[in-house]
This record gives C-alpha cells, structure tokens and sequence, in this order.
C-alpha cells in the first residue's frame, strides 16, 4: 500500500534546477534513507512533500488519515517557549478534540431531545478518542519522555532558547516520539546528538512499525534503520533496495555500464560521421552516407551527468609555536552558573584531542573560553606562544546576507576574483553556489565555505566545533584526509567516533568535569 506517491515532480530556485520530473513513493514497510550531496535537494523535497513548499510541477499524494510527524533540522523554537510547552504541544490536536467536547456540552441546554441523542454520541466517539491517546496522562508521558532524554535535569520550565543545538533537537525529538505519528520524516536527527542519544535513536528507529524518511549523512547508522535508499543526484530521484552500502555497490555497477555504452556509442558515431563525410560527395556511395546520416539523426543519445566536484581541503601550516599550546589554572567555565568544576588542563604541541560528551555539558563553552571569546567565571586560560588559530563554528552567523563570493573577499581581500572562485570550487561549490548568498544554501554547503576560510588561513592550532555536521560523505571523508595530514595541533569537539578513529592522539570526555550530570 502506499502512503505517499510522488509523480512529476519539478522544481528549481531562480535558474537552478533541482528536480526534473522525479517520482518517488512510499509504501508500508519502507525505511527510506534519503541521500545525496550537499545541494542536491533532500531538505527541499521534505519541504515539497510536508506542504511547506510548492513544486513548479508534480503532483503529490498522501493515503487518506495518514499522520505526519516532520523532526526539521531547521525548525524554530521562539523564546517565551518551555520545554515542557514544546512536548505537550505534540498534543495539540487532542487539546482540540477537548475543546470541540466541551462546546458540544455547553451547548446541550439549547438541544432538542433529538439533536442531544446526537450530541451526546459525538461527545462520547470523542471522550473514547480523547482516553485512547492517554490525554488524562499527559502530563506523566512528557516527564517520561523527558527523563529518557535527558531533558528533565535541565528543568521543563527552561526556555527552550537557551538550549544548545543538541538540547533543541533532543526536544523536537521527544514532541515527535509523543505524537505517534503514522510516518515519520527525519531530516539529518544525529546532527548534534551525543552517542548515547544517538544509540537510543537508533533502537527506537530499529522498533518503529511504520514507515519513515530518514536525511542522514552518519552512514553506520543509516545503515542499521533503513531498507531502502532514493538517491537524489543531478535533478533525478532512483530508488534501491537495500541498505546505504548495498545502494553504492549496485550504483557503481549502474555507473560503470552505463560509461561502457557511452563509450561504445561515442565510437559507433565517430565511424558513422566519418563515413558520412568520406562518401556523401561520390555517386557510388551517396545512399549509403544518406542510409548512416539517417541513423545519426535517429540515434538515442547516451549523455553522461557531470561529474560534481569534490572538495579538496589541504590546510596551511604556520610556523611552529611554542611546547604548550595552552594550560588552564582552576578554569570554571559558564555564563550565568557554572558548568564545569575548576579545570586545570593542558595540550602539548602535536596533540590531536576530541572532546565528548552528552549535549550541554560545556564543549562548545569550553572551547570559547580557551580561545577567549567568552569570559570564564573563575581561574583562567594561558595561551602559548605563537599561536595562529584556525577556528571553525558549528553555524553560519544568522542573519548573515553577503554572497559566498562576498564572504571570502572580506576575509581575504587581497584575493583577485579568480582567487576566490578557485577557493570555493576547491571545497566543492559550483559557480551557482558561488555567486549564491550564504543563507540560501545548504547546511553543508554553508559548511564548506566557513572551511574555505580556514583552509586559506596558515594556522598552527585547529579549532573545530562538530565540523561533520551537515557533510556529505565526500567531504568527511576529504576532511579526515586532510585532518590526518595537517602538521598542526587539533581540538575538536564531535560526536562521530567513525570520523575521530585513528585521527585522536587523546580523547577528552567531558562528561568527568561536568556540574550538569
């Protein structure tokens, strides 16, 4: 049976096209992982399918009484908004259903003897309704929920602004697991979530009866939850059965016949022209160049896409710094309370350390407070010397409007034109990319131009705040290459042990200093 049929589908931005007359459906027992590059549209078409954008043509269809539940990468969590108002709102409809009841009651005084028999049935239908969602446990769901999260320690009174990345999406996730929806649609759920989270995730993903769409770029998990794989590439949409690794063997196999036969091809059309041209002119010859001309002007032709450029990250070393790249004396690091007991750390020249640990606990804060940028509320931070830093946020500033051809001229301004085109395109970005405006791309496009800055910057130390958040599997692979090869120090925060694994000289767990566990 299927619960959503997508027919037609066509749709582009200004003069980039991103699909061309795609199909797609979703049928009972499907796990669908949806991938692709950077840019190639995954978040668009959720986009399309949820409503929340029109295609330019196509149709889209879902079975009749199928409940969506969307978990958006991109979602707005406002302020004056709780956590604990964020997970009951998954129940909203049944706030509704309550409401619609209690207007049935109120107006039973006016009712004929008739139309109350009606009534009452209705508001009975409803009551069964209201008690076979545990409306009346709501409020005991929500702390379940939250407890298995980790979210209840934080206090469901906090405002859901104040969070980290991790925490909002931990929230979205549990509103989600509330409203039990008949499908689910996942777009990249791992970005910020800590391993243990990650794992618990995946069970649930594991145990899930129904259907769902899973954007992903962590590949062992999406090869643990799904069972089929649409591969959005170049304006197409192509189904494969299987998991992720299963999709790339096929995929190659596909690739490889079709160069084969555009190959063949390509030479079948270089004989013809060539008898074309040596016999058109000779009496003798003419029907025949006419009979090959013929199946010239008939021939299907086989094109090949073309290729996407992959990114090219090699860093630029500075001169050598001094032993000790930092030392931190009683370091408390937080804003408004503490998040740490005193620290007294130290990283040595040449060390490759990743930071770990659950969401919230203070890697991000910590990493700020060595470099300075923010205060720590007690002991301090001693930098070494000759210090060149490279340093890589987990997000594009927002609000920012300048294109990307912009963003690289203002940090490098000595760059000619040319430069600057050469750069992005060395971190995968085509020429629409680069004259595009930083807001309108890809959380992975966005990625690779802050990696652009800091790949044309010589540095002695790296910095890097979950720097595989949003990547393709192209660039994390590029990345770790390029980290492997860097000469320089490492501090990196991240959650994916696959991308650390043989790049880590030292892994710091966070989770031993924190005051938040």
């Amino acid at each position: 049976m299927s619960l959503l049929t997508v027919t037609g589908l066509t749709h582009g931005f200004g003069d980039r096209a991103i699909f061309n007359n795609v199909s797609f459906q979703l049928n009972r027992l499907d796990k669908i992982g949806l991938v692709g590059a950077n840019g190639e549209g995954k978040s668009t078409f959720m986009n399309i399918i949820t409503g929340k954008l029109m295609p330019d043509e196509g149709k889209v269809e879902w079975a009749k009484n199928v409940r969506v539940g969307y978990l958006d990468q991109h979602a707005v969590l406002e302020k004056g908004m709780t956590i604990q108002s964020v997970l009951a709102s998954a129940f909203d409809f049944l706030y509704d259903m309550e409401n619609q009841m209690n207007e049935i009651y109120a107006g039973l005084g006016d009712a004929s003897p008739e139309e109350m028999d009606k009534l009452m049935a209705e508001a009975g239908t409803i009551q069964d309704l209201l008690t076979m969602h545990d409306f009346y446990m709501i409020d005991a769901k929500v702390e379940e929920v939250a407890r298995a999260l980790g979210l209840s320690e934080l206090g469901l009174d906090k405002d859901v602004t104040e969070l980290s990345g991790g925490q909002r999406t931990k929230v979205l996730l549990g509103k989600l697991l509330l409203e039990k929806p008949d499908i689910l649609l996942l777009d990249e759920p791992t970005n910020y979530l800590d391993k243990e989270h990650i794992e618990w995730l995946k069970r649930y993903l594991q145990d899930y009866e129904n259907a769902f769409i899973l954007i992903s770029h962590d590949i062992p998990f999406l090869n643990s939850v799904i069972n089929v794989i649409y591969h959005m590439d170049n304006q197409e949409l192509n189904r494969y059965t299987g998991d992720y690794d299963n999709f790339q063997k096929v995929y190659a196999v596909k690739k490889a016949q079709l160069e084969a036969a555009y190959n063949k091809q390509q030479q079948e059309i270089a004989e013809l022209k060539d008898f074309v041209a040596r016999n058109k002119a000779r009496v003798a010859t003419r029907n025949m160049a006419m009979s090959r001309q013929k199946k010239l002007d008939n021939m299907d032709i086989i094109e090949l896409a073309a290729e996407k450029p992959k990114p090219e990250f090699n860093f630029k070393t500075a001169r050598t710094p001094g032993r000790y790249i930092f030392q931190t004396h009683d370091l408390v690091i937080g804003y408004d309370e503490p998040l740490s007991s005193p620290l007294n750390l130290e990283m040595e020249r040449g060390q490759k350390i990743v930071l770990t640990g659950a969401n919230g606990i203070g890697k991000s804060t910590l990493l700020k407070s060595i470099l300075g940028l923010i205060k720590p509320l007690s002991g301090d931070v001693e930098q070494g010397d000759y210090l060149e830093i490279g340093y890589f946020e987990q997000e594009t500033p927002a609000g920012i409007e300048t294109t990307c051809l912009e963003e690289i001229w203002q940090e490098f301004p000595g760059y000619t034109q040319y430069e600057v085109r050469s750069a992005l395109a060395k971190c995968g970005l085509t020429t629409k990319h680069i004259e595009s405006k930083v807001k309108v791309l890809s959380g992975g496009e966005q990625a690779k131009v802050r990696l652009c800055k800091l790949i044309n910057r010589e540095s002695n130390i790296l910095v890097l705040d979950e720097p595989t958040n949003h990547l393709d599997v192209d660039a994390k692979d590029e990345l770790k290459r390029a980290l492997m090869a860097y000469k320089g120090s490492i501090l990196m925060v991240c959650h994916e042990p696959e991308f650390y694994d043989g790049l880590a000289t030292d892994v710091w767990d966070c989770g031993k200093w924190t005051t938040r566990i």
